[in-house]
């Protein structure tokens, strides 16, 4: 964990009440995709904790939405104010827990540690497929981000030559304004559905579409709100890794006031997690 200054380099709302906010600072505390940072925001006591979306050497990328009156006076900032942030922090997603076809879920704000995470599993020249949940359609965000990481080379793990894995975005809205009308589990089913098809050459029954659901993917990672979660959990034949969103108040483990039950009894969400796998969770 450390603790650094950053600089605002640039804020843009991309939907209504979402911001991407860019920031110049040390990076060199994380480690890899799912972690995420700790904000001293002006005039308040509490730092407010963001999953981090992407990071480059001496860059910072966070997605949020503004949800009370601490990330309101984010949103106002501009370039070139500072904001005192805590890096490190958290264990993120294990990538090598993917053997080589991964599937990607988010819902609303929880698409954001999962735009890093798709590039990390491409880098190790593995196929990802993401579905990315909204209530409607003016929410969405990310998804041109998502498929401008479809058409950059990628090193294949099995072949010495450049060779790009495959990388699908498949949207669903809950109103039906775009994509698969319903939630992230529809999409799935209907993927499941498609892939079953295509393994039988006809509708296939239920237990195909089992079978065409593992081969379409070996291992998911999902981020979102709970009650999404526990049904992709529930839906998904294979383990997973969920990344949980708490109440947090130290962020690094000391006041246990983001303590989650889980099958290994209590665990802090900031500092055991936020990544548990599914077998962890019991889901």
């Amino acid at each position: 964990m450390k603790e650094n200054q950053f600089v605002i380099s640039e804020q843009h709302e991309v939907a209504p009440g979402s911001y991407l906010l860019t920031l110049d600072g040390d990076t060199s505390a994380i480690a890899g995709s799912g972690q995420f940072v700790q904000l001293a925001l002006p005039g308040k006591y509490l730092r407010r904790p963001i999953s981090v979306c992407d990071y480059a050497p001496g860059r910072l990328t966070l997605l949020y939405k503004v949800v009370g009156d601490g990330t309101d006076r984010l949103s106002r900032m501009k370039a070139g104010e500072s904001l005192d942030v805590l890096t490190g922090l958290g264990r993120g997603f294990q990538t090598g827990a993917c053997r080589q076809k991964a599937l990607l879920v988010g819902g609303g704000m929880g698409v954001a540690p999962l735009y890093r995470l798709a590039k990390d599993l491409l880098a190790e020249g593995k196929q990802v497929r993401v579905v990315l949940g909204f209530n409607r359609a003016s929410e969405i965000c990310l998804e041109e981000e998502f498929r401008a990481l479809g058409s950059l080379p990628q090193r294949s793990a099995s072949l010495d030559t450049e060779d790009r894995p495959c990388l699908d975005v498949i949207i669903s809205t809950a109103d039906g304004s775009r994509g698969v009308k319903g939630f992230v589990t529809d999409a799935i089913r209907q993927l499941e559905t498609a892939a079953a098809d295509a393994f039988s050459g006809a509708a296939a029954p239920a237990s195909s579409q089992l079978a065409a659901a593992e081969a379409s993917y070996d291992y998911f990672y999902t981020c979102g709100p709970m009650v999404m979660m526990k049904a992709v959990c529930e839906l998904c034949p294979t383990d997973g890794q969920a990344s949980l969103e708490e109440r947090m108040g130290c962020g690094f483990g000391i006041c246990y006031g983001c303590t989650v039950a889980t099958q290994d009894g209590p665990r802090r969400v900031c500092a055991d997690g936020p990544v548990f796998t599914k077998s962890q969770l019991g889901w």
